[in-house]
């Protein structure tokens, strides 16, 4: 009871932030590639998502990647909502801690599960398959489902369990890369292959904004491809000068809001 009360607690805090007033622009800003997407080397797909305003990602950000532990969410949506009352904290553990043997369990209780909700949110490059560990996903499937949770259901357990995630997973792994790194995050879900080598991935969410990310390669390759791909902005952009012609009085045409003197 202790523990389900704490994880209610969280989800309540979480709801809080999220539904909470916002600075108009406090997510971290995309860097351009000459083509208008967001720029990353081809190893690596990235997808992002203001809360406000136009999402954007890497050119490819529709290739269906392996989902490794971020197909975990998928799993864990339908539990929590679906499942028996006794398996909630356990999908809830399953993400904070990536843990497989809990996978391993709730997919073979629920061989439906990850299909119905790749169905339920519309995710469009997303594959179930026999197995939970084969099933393949995209970034931009990822941003469209958390952003889809953060706008419907701020309170999710899911959403939760991504906020108090432990540093380190069930298997030993540090749970600190990839979109963790960016400035603003509340919370995150990692992935990774076995060999903790071939692949990575991570999916993020902040106040105002909802971030994935996947590689072919190390953690620390994600986390440099992750951060040189976005830039610090300010809370609120800086309205541009007004335009003045020369005359006397000077006519100003207003940038933001100025008047004409």
């Amino acid at each position: 009871m202790r523990r389900t009360a704490k994880r209610f607690a969280t989800a309540a805090a979480l709801m809080t932030i999220l539904a909470g007033p916002q600075s108009a622009w406090a997510a971290p800003i995309p860097v351009p590639a000459p083509d208008g997407t967001v720029s990353a080397p081809a190893r690596t797909q990235i997808s992002f998502a203001p809360l406000s305003g136009a999402r954007t990602g890497t050119a490819n950000e529709h290739e269906s990647r392996t989902a490794m532990s971020i197909i975990k969410l998928y799993l864990a949506e339908y539990v929590v909502r679906h499942g028996d009352p006794a398996d909630r904290d356990a999908a809830v553990e399953m993400i904070r801690s990536s843990h497989d043997g809990i996978a391993e369990r709730l997919a073979s209780k629920y061989p439906g599960a990850i299909a119905a909700t790749i169905a339920e949110f519309g995710l469009v490059d997303s594959y179930a398959s026999g197995y939970w560990g084969t099933a393949t996903t995209s970034t931009y499937d990822m941003v469209t489902y958390l952003d889809t949770k953060i706008r419907t259901d701020p309170g999710s357990p899911v959403l939760a369990a991504m906020s108090s995630a432990g540093d380190r997973a069930a298997d030993g792994t540090a749970q600190n890369f990839g979109t963790a790194r960016l400035p603003g995050v509340i919370g995150t879900k990692w992935g990774w292959t076995d060999d903790r080598s071939s692949a990575h991935a991570s999916a993020s969410f902040g106040p105002d904004f909802v971030v994935a990310a996947s590689t072919y390669g190390s953690a620390e390759q994600l986390s440099s491809d992750v951060t040189a791909a976005f830039t610090d902005g300010p809370a609120t952009p800086p309205p541009p000068d007004p335009f003045c012609i020369p005359i006397a009085p000077p006519l100003c045409i207003p940038g933001t809001g100025a008047a004409n003197p």
